[in-house]
């Protein structure tokens, strides 16, 4: 089951007061990304945060998974817990690099 847009958009809501967000369809998912770094993965109208030493006391007791078959595992974010995932995603945005711009193919 692919992601809903208003699910990407509630998640948005949900961690408004952060920096600039936004939305990008990949696959019928979603990223979203704080000030342009991609900080959730929205899969299934889940939304996974990816593993690192910045959050893991935080998230301790979180759930994991898997987003999508191959991936990883990571923590699965709860969003309805705003001022917590506010906090989360903010920590993550600090190590989280720019995605890398991609080579235009000339031919």
């Amino acid at each position: 089951m692919a992601s809903s847009l208003d699910y990407a958009e509630y998640v948005m809501d949900q961690l408004t007061g952060v920096g600039v967000l936004r939305a990008r369809k990949m696959f019928g998912e979603y990223m979203v990304y704080l000030n342009e770094k991609p900080v959730v993965l929205v899969c299934d109208n889940i939304c996974y945060v990816k593993k690192h030493p910045i959050i893991d006391e935080i998230m301790s007791d979180a759930e994991c998974g898997c987003p999508y078959h191959g991936a990883k595992e990571h923590y699965i974010l709860d969003i309805d817990h705003s001022s917590e995932a506010r906090r989360i995603v903010s920590l993550l945005e600090t190590v989280t690099d720019y995605p890398k711009k991609k080579k235009s193919v000339k031919g």
